[in-house]
Parts: structure tokens; C-alpha cells; sequence
């Protein structure tokens, strides 16, 4: 189906300033895409989402600029499922990329969770495939975590293609194809400028520009100058305030100023859209990881790896000149899944024919963040065990279900009144305690339902299950990652 598919697409490929592939005529050309994916970054690690030690001007300004949502979500808990979101506009569990590719292996613990699918299959369409069918030229840099060699960027349809591994910032990385990098650049950096040397070769057409930062993760690395600001700097009281972390996501900031001078000394600042979010929430690198902890996602609850808002809640912010109207805020709840459509309607295609789409266009956001989408509820599956255990979620106006797989247990929070998720209001004696449970039930069949309707894999029980082989095991990994 695929192979047909983009045989299509390149016949249908011609030059957008006169007649686009359905032979329509127009006389506009769309917009150039930039997609800035952060790894590990949390909600509340930006300068404008609230944090009072990190500093990042350059992407505060971008907000300033643009539309920053508040109740946006990454599809997954951990990195491999939120990408292949993006890359399908599916939900992760209809694809059976429910955890990081290959994923954890916890023999003794009281669930057999489902095997992860080894890489993003080979018959979707993603973007790049979608895009180029309307004449856009297609980059990759960066990060992308699914799948490996014969199933990287290149093979899904980017024209171009740099994916970096091993050594996550500086000095040891590698590049694929191989390149020669200098000594001691920082992996930040070297993906901003292949990312600019990109937009500046295809400044004359439209393109679509995917650059996938390792940065902020772990391991921590950052410069020693900015380090030694963050050290000397004064810490708020309360939260975490760790300077190389801080340092990490202050380069995160310059590096996008970087992006958006060249998108203005080239010239095309009022036709390209760029998008900045997340993978994930932030990890908070606890003890139980062996290192110290450096970041918080206060006030949301928890860290990436559970269903809890800290693991799920991430930064988007969207800067679309002429388009968005400069300093919005949406509060509308949006995924990951959404991108897909989106980047289909800006470049007027209308036919999904080819696979499933489980996101819907943000469009009508940009237009008026006031608009509503055509959608009931996000829905959330995450059946391995991480830094939580199995479970599944669902977000429904203000409320949010929790489902733990191993007891079946519940918990119900209402985000409008408690973001923090401090109150499971299924444990509460109230007048409202039934109103309560009858949600709770409402919202768990529903949860169910939609689990049902894409396939989604579910954990079994183990016979094997032994809880103190269990705590060996995980005494074991934590003692390996304290050395």
C-alpha cells in the first residue's frame, strides 16, 4: 500500500506556485514547516511556563510571539511512543509502540506487560511522505528512536536525513551517514546548524524541517561556562535548582535563537510556522535512578514514565506571523496525535485514505484558541512498568481517570480544581463521593471502549511473578547505575 502510495505522490508532485498536485490552481505558496522536538524537557522547565531559575529568553519571546498552550499532552509517557504519534498521527497503542523501543524487561514482576514494536512500520505514511506529495522538501536531524538502521528517517520519506546516537551531547556522538564533527562540539549545536544549512539549500520551496534534540536528557553535559552561572547564581526556594540541568536547558534557548535569526536573515519569516514542544515530561533523575535529582515538574504531578501530568504534560508553543495572533494562550487539551492533520491541512491535503488518523487539525486553535475541536476526550495507554506501574488514562473536560492494571484500582482528579492531582476524589467521604463514582465508572467504560476500538495490547498476569526476585533485580539496576 505504501510503495503505491508514494509512487503517487511523487507523480503528483509539482511547483506550488503555479498548479498543486490535484490541479487546482493557487496562488499562494504554504508555508514552510520547523519542528522543534525537545527530549525530556517538562512543562514547567520554560522561563514561560513558570520556572523561576531557568532562563530562557529566546523562547519566552517566542511565545510572545505566538500561541502557547497550556493542557497540551504528549501521547506517551516515554520518548519511542510520542514520536511514532507524530510521525502516524495515530495513538501509539493502534501501532503497539507503547514504551521506549525495545522497552524494559521486569521478569518477576506481577504483570507480563505486551512485547513493543520494534520499529515505526514500514507502511505509514508520515509527514514527510504526506508533505512531499504537495511539493515540500523534507529534513531530519536529530533524534529518532524507531527503529534501527533500514528503518531511520530515510526510509520513511525525508530527502534528507541525519540521525545521531551514541554519546548524547559532546564529545562522542555519531552521526549516520557518518560526518566528520569536530572535537568537542556540543550536540545541540551541530543539530541547529545542520538544520539552518538545510532551510537556507531549500529556501526557493516549501520545506519541512523535523529537528529532534537529545538535550535536555540525561546524561547530564553542558557547557562549563554555563555551568558556572547557574552555580553562582541565587536559587528560589523550593523546586529543583540544579545548575547543569539549568545550564542544559539554557543552551536548549540559544540554540533556538540561532534558528529563528536564520529564518529572519533568510528572509522567510512570514511563511514558515514553527512548532516547539516535548517528547515527554522531565525526569527527575531520582535516587531510585542512582543520580541526583535536577529537575521538577511542579506543580504537576510526578515525572516522565507515568500517566501523571508530570509525565504527560509538555511545553507547545506555536509562531505562525500573520496567522496566530502574537501572545495568545489556548487552554484547549491537545495531543501529539493532532500534529499529523495539522501539517495535512496546511498543505491542503485532504485525503487520509492511506491510514488511520487519530489526531485531529489544530488550525482552528491557531485561528481562535477559543475554538472547540471535534473531540470528547485523549486517551492514554501505558501498560509497562516504568517509574509507575501499568496503567491507562483518559482526560475528559476537566476530569481525569487514572486506571492502575495490577489492582484495578482508580483514581479520579479534577484538573480545573486540583492540577497537582492531590486529591483522588475516589478516596474522599463528601455529599459528592456518588456523583464521584458515577463518573469514575462513566469514564473507565469509556476508557475501556476506546481500548477495544484500536487493539490495544494489555498486560496478563504472571505466573512467575516473585516479589523478591523482583526487589533483587531492581536493587541490582539501582546499585549499577549509582556506579
Amino acid at each position: 500500500m505504501k510503495s503505491l502510495f508514494v509512487e503517487l505522490c511523487c507523480l503528483g508532485v509539482v511547483l506550488l506556485n503555479g498548479i498543486i498536485a490535484d490541479g487546482a490552481e493557487t496562488s499562494e505558496r504554504p508555508p514552510n514547516i520547523l519542528f522543534v522536538l525537545i527530549d525530556d524537557l517538562g512543562w514547567s522547565d520554560l522561563g514561560c511556563y513558570g520556572s523561576r531559575f531557568h532562563e530562557t529568553p529566546n523562547i519566552d519571546r517566542f511565545a510572545e510571539q505566538g500561541m502557547r498552550f497550556t493542557d497540551f499532552y504528549a501521547a506517551g509517557a516515554v520518548c519511542s511512543p510520542t514520536r511514532a504519534s507524530i510521525q502516524s498521527g495515530q495513538n501509539q497503542a493502534r501501532l503497539g509502540i507503547t514504551d521506549f523501543i525495545p522497552g524494559h524487561r521486569r521478569p518477576f514482576a506481577p504483570l507480563i506487560v505486551p512485547e513493543v514494536t520494534g520499529a515505526l512500520p514500514s507502511e505509514i505514511v508520515t509527514p514527510a511522505e504526506m508533505l512531499k506529495r504537495k511539493g515540500y522538501t523534507t529534513g531530519y536531524f536529530g533524534k529518532w528512536h524507531l527503529g534501527n538502521r533500514e528503518q531511520e528517517p530515510d526510509s520513511q520519506g525525508y530527502d534528507v536525513s541525519l540521525v545521531t546516537n551514541g554519546g548524547h551531547h559532546a564529545p562522542r556522538f555519531r552521526t549516520n551517514p557518518p560526518v566528520d564533527v569536530p572535537d568537542g562540539t556540543y550536540l545541540a549545536d551541530f543539530l541547529t546548524d545542520q538544520t539552518i544549512g538545510f532551510m537556507r539549500e531549500n529556501q526557493e520551496q516549501p520545506f519541512f524541517a523535523f529537528l529532534s534534540h537529545y538535550a535536555v536528557h540525561i546524561p547530564l553535559d553542558a557547557n562549563e561556562d554555563l555551568i558556572k552561572k547557574y552555580e553562582n547564581k541565587t536559587k528560589p526556594e523550593g523546586g529543583v535548582n540544579n545548575p547543569i540541568y539549568a545550564a542544559m536547558v539554557e543552551h536548549v534557548d540559544r540554540s533556538f535563537a540561532k534558528l529563528m535569526q536564520a529564518i529572519e536573515e533568510l528572509g522567510l519569516g512570514q511563511n514558515t510556522i514553527v512548532i516547539f514542544t516535548s517528547d515527554n515530561g522531565g525526569l527527575y533523575q531520582s535516587a531510585s535512578l542512582g543520580g541526583p535529582i535536577v529537575c521538577s515538574n511542579a506543580p504537576l504531578r510526578d515525572e516522565k514514565g507515568t500517566l501523571y501530568e508530570g509525565g504527560i504534560r509538555v511545553p507547545l508553543i506555536v509562531r505562525w506571523p500573520g496567522k496566530v495572533q502574537p501572545g495568545t494562550v489556548c487552554n484547549e487539551p491537545t495531543i501529539s496525535t493532532d500534529f499529523w492533520p495539522t501539517f495535512a491541512e496546511l498543505a491542503r491535503v485532504d485525503d487520509f485514505e492511506h491510514q488511520t488518523i487519530d489526531g485531529v487539525s489544530l488550525l482552528p486553535l491557531l485561528r481562535d484558541p477559543n475554538a472547540n475541536l471535534d473531540r470528547s476526550a485523549l486517551h492514554f495507554h501505558f501498560p509497562h512498568y516504568h517509574h509507575s506501574r501499568p496503567a491507562g488514562a483518559i482526560r475528559k473536560g476537566p476530569w481525569k481517570l487514572i486506571e492502575f492494571f495490577e489492582d484495578e484500582k482508580l483514581e479520579l482528579y479534577n484538573l480545573e480544581d486540583d492540577l497537582s492531582e492531590a486529591r483522588n476524589l475516589l478516596d474522599e467521604n463528601s455529599r459528592t463521593k456518588e456523583t464521584h463514582q458515577r463518573i469514575a465508572t462513566q469514564l473507565q467504560r469509556e476508557l475501556a471502549d476506546w481500548r477495544v476500538s484500536i487493539n490495544a495490547k494489555m498486560p496478563t498476569k504472571n505466573p512467575k511473578h516473585d516479589p523478591g526476585r523482583e526487589m533483587e533485580i531492581l536493587r541490582k539496576r539501582r546499585a549499577g547505575k549509582k556506579r
